[in-house]
């Protein structure tokens, strides 16, 4: 054992291989950290770089999330400009027209999931229609719609604006 060996325990004499064992440990230790943080660095800028592409997805989503149904309302935009264009004064062929285009916007609003609550006739129902009032109504079952003032909305099974009705009182 040399006096001015800084440390006494890492004898490298080649009569002693236990010391060359352990720094090669070392070594491998070492050499698996590294490799380790290297790993975790670039799963964690893989995870950075994924939230970056959802939020941009998220964002693109959002601004064009009605574009596939303003597409469809352009023929319906269309169809009003031409007919406003060629009535002029003529009633009759502007009512034509209209009909025509609320037909078209009609089933643009279907296409796109919706659909119309007209309850003229059925038994009230507080989840679809609000009861603008309560009349006195021979021959109609109580608690009926008797007037519909405005039609009501479902957008995909979803209630987007109430019927506006009149209901049957009792008796």
């Amino acid at each position: 054992m040399n006096q001015n060996d800084p440390n006494p325990d890492l004898n490298l004499d080649a009569q002693d291989p236990a010391p060359v064992a352990e720094l090669s440990e070392v070594e491998t230790l070492r050499a698996e950290l590294n490799k380790l943080r290297e790993d975790s660095l670039r799963e964690r800028a893989e995870l950075d770089n994924q939230r970056k592409r959802v939020a941009r997805d998220i964002e693109m989503a959002r601004k064009f999330a009605n574009e596939r149904l303003l597409g469809a309302l352009l023929p319906v935009i269309d169809s009003l400009e031409a007919g406003l264009a060629i009535a002029g004064n003529e009633a009759g062929a502007l009512r034509e027209g209209m009909e025509l285009t609320l037909r078209q916007l009609l089933k643009v609003a279907d296409d796109n999931g919706l659909v119309a609550v007209d309850p003229a006739g059925q038994p009230f129902n507080p989840e679809h229609h609000q009861a603008m009032s309560m009349v006195p109504a021979p021959g109609v079952a109580p608690n009926h719609v008797v007037q519909v003032y405005q039609k009501g909305w479902l957008l995909n099974d979803r209630l987007l604006r109430p019927a506006l009705v009149v209901v049957a009182q009792d008796g």
